[in-house]
């Protein structure tokens, strides 16, 4: 195969880009990076990821694993999540409607779901699942909305007279 190191078709291979000396591939480390710009975190805040190379048509999906300062209420997570905008809150396990590739293809918003404790965190741990159409919400639309965001709230004339 000239594209991937292994058949793509009823296969996830778990290495997008090349390897880097910490053992990451340069996708994951981007990942962060963009994670931690985008949030305004600090250089060092702790953040790790596994980008996975999955046969979809054209989704991103991740699971994310949050340890917070104090005990997690799910029912507050899913209303933040809920009342986000440009997120859609899947999450109805009795009906079997969670976030999927199939179903986030197609629209603008992100889903969210899967939300629970993590059990590696406890009490202290938020664990949930999100899907996204990588060419409707990704980094291009993501930096149009934030601009658009810092025009409303004054911050990008404060960036621009600085």
């Amino acid at each position: 195969n000239e594209i991937f190191a292994h058949p793509l078709p009823f296969n996830v291979i778990p290495h997008i880009d090349k390897f880097m000396e910490n053992g990451y591939t340069k996708e994951e480390m981007k990942v962060t990076w963009e994670a931690r710009k985008i949030c305004g975190l600090a250089d060092d805040f702790p953040l790790s990821c596994t980008a996975v190379r999955i046969p979809t048509f054209r989704a991103h999906s991740e699971t994310i694993v949050v340890e917070t300062e104090k005990p997690v209420d799910i029912q507050a997570a899913r209303d933040a999540l809920e009342a986000a905008p440009g997120v859609k809150l899947v999450d109805n396990l009795d009906k079997l409607e969670y976030p999927m590739p199939i179903t986030a293809t197609g629209q603008y918003d992100v889903e969210a779901g899967r939300l629970r404790k993590s059990l590696v965190f406890g009490d202290n741990g938020l664990e949930f699942f999100v899907c996204g159409d990588q060419l409707l919400r990704g980094a291009a639309l993501n930096a149009v909305l934030i601009a658009e965001k810092m025009e409303e709230n004054g911050a990008l004339a404060a960036f621009a007279a600085a």
